[in-house]
């Protein structure tokens, strides 16, 4: 017997009913998830417009730039005084901390050995100079005596070998007398050179000044070489001093002769003393791969409260704004969050939903070419990009050359914390 036939139609009707029912099921789906998704999005929407900002308001004032820069206070002139001679010492004049004078003796050395020199030499130019005499004499003697010859020879009394030796005496003679005048002068250079000598073991001030440091003691013996030892060091007047300090390269450029400073010494707390640039040397000094210049500031000290070798920290007024507009740093270095997409939910959910708990600071923008930068203001209590071109800074504050911003405008400078 035949098996019996399904009913066509009454399988494509179940396939139709089938069908339906999934297109209802895969429309539900889809409409809940565009639901859940705006909700989501009002919650996130919602939460943005909680974001409570740090702002402050544009103020118009002065602007005053400085480079800090340390170093150690010294002295205008200093001088350190060794001994050109060999001996003992025999007398010490002056003490540390001591005023002395232009030519006033610090100390002397044993003279014995140099006035002993002294004398001989004097006898020895003594004697050179008879040795000129007794050769001038001679020199005198054989012109006459060539002379008389002369005369004979021309009257044919006397032969031409006598007139010869005759003038060959007296060149003779001659040249022995120039001899003796050579010998003298070197008699007399010897004579110098032990005057001087003598007059060297007196040590005396070269400058007049406040004497530093004392290195030398009575008895002690003095040995003179290529690296003689210090004996004294002399300070000239420390009622004008300077201020040595090391400018770092980035900011050397902006530092110039003449411009106004103020530092700091430990010694004073609390005080500070003015001093201005005589100098900006051109040469550099590496130091652990840090490229510093030294600059020279001036010091007036006429009540003598600094002193040589302090540490000193000077602030350097480079450069000064009067009346400019200014805005805090940091609404320069402000950036409003940003929602990126949460990925980690997966499927389409995570593809249509933010999540607004997951915020991330926008990279604040970098400075164009013409030094043009985006801040941001709160005006109605919105955050809003504006374009400027900020100036100078001291650090804290600084100047806004160009840009649609006006005193008393609200610049952002950070989020609130709740």
């Amino acid at each position: 017997m035949a098996p019996e036939q399904p009913d066509i139609e009454k399988v494509l009707g179940e396939a139709r009913t089938h069908g339906w029912r999934k297109r209802v099921i895969l429309a539900i789906l889809v409409a809940a998830t565009v639901a859940l998704a705006g909700w989501f999005w009002v919650a996130g929407m919602s939460e943005r417009d909680k974001l409570a900002y740090v702002s402050e308001p544009v103020v118009r004032g002065d602007l005053v730039v400085t480079v800090t820069a340390t170093g150690t206070v010294e002295p205008t002139e200093l001088v350190e005084i060794s001994s050109e001679l060999s001996g003992t010492v025999r007398s010490v004049e002056v003490d540390s901390n001591e005023h002395v004078t232009a030519g006033q003796i610090l100390a002397r050395l044993d003279t014995e050995k140099l006035e002993a020199a002294l004398a001989h030499s004097k006898a020895t130019l003594e004697a050179r100079y008879a040795r000129v005499a007794e050769a001038e004499a001679t020199v005198a003697e054989t012109h006459a005596q060539y002379e008389r010859i002369k005369e004979l020879a021309e009257r044919n009394a006397a032969s031409i070998q006598s007139l010869q030796a005759a003038e060959a005496a007296h060149a003779r003679a001659d040249a022995a007398a120039g001899v003796a005048r050579a010998d003298a002068k070197v008699a007399e250079a010897d004579l110098a050179m032990d005057e001087t000598n003598l007059a060297k073991a007196c040590i005396c001030a070269p400058i007049g000044g406040v004497v530093l440091s004392r290195n030398i003691d009575v008895g002690q013996i003095v040995a003179s070489s290529l690296q003689a030892p210090v004996l004294f060091t002399i300070a000239a007047n420390l009622s004008k001093m300077e201020l040595r300090v090391d400018i770092d390269e980035a900011d050397v450029s902006a530092v110039q002769v003449g411009q106004k400073a103020d530092f700091t010494v430990e010694a004073y707390q609390g005080r500070s003393f003015p001093a201005e640039i005589a100098e900006v040397s051109f040469a550099p000094q590496t130091i652990d791969g840090v490229v510093t210049y030294e600059a020279v500031l001036s010091i007036d000290n006429s009540d003598e409260l600094l002193r040589p070798g302090m540490t000193a920290t000077a602030e350097i007024t480079v450069n000064e704004i009067a009346g400019a507009l200014l805005v805090p740093n940091a609404a320069l270095r402000f950036a409003p969050p940003a929602e990126p997409i949460d990925t980690d939910s997966g499927g389409l959910l995570g593809l249509l939903i933010q999540n607004p708990h997951e915020e991330t600071r926008l990279e604040p923008a970098m400075p164009e070419a013409d030094g043009t930068r985006t801040i941001w203001t709160l005006r109605d209590n919105v955050a809003t990009p504006l374009k400027v071109r900020a100036g100078p800074t001291d650090g804290q504050s600084s100047v806004i050359l160009d840009g649609d911003l006006a005193e008393g405008d609200l610049v952002i400078t950070d989020l609130a914390q709740d």
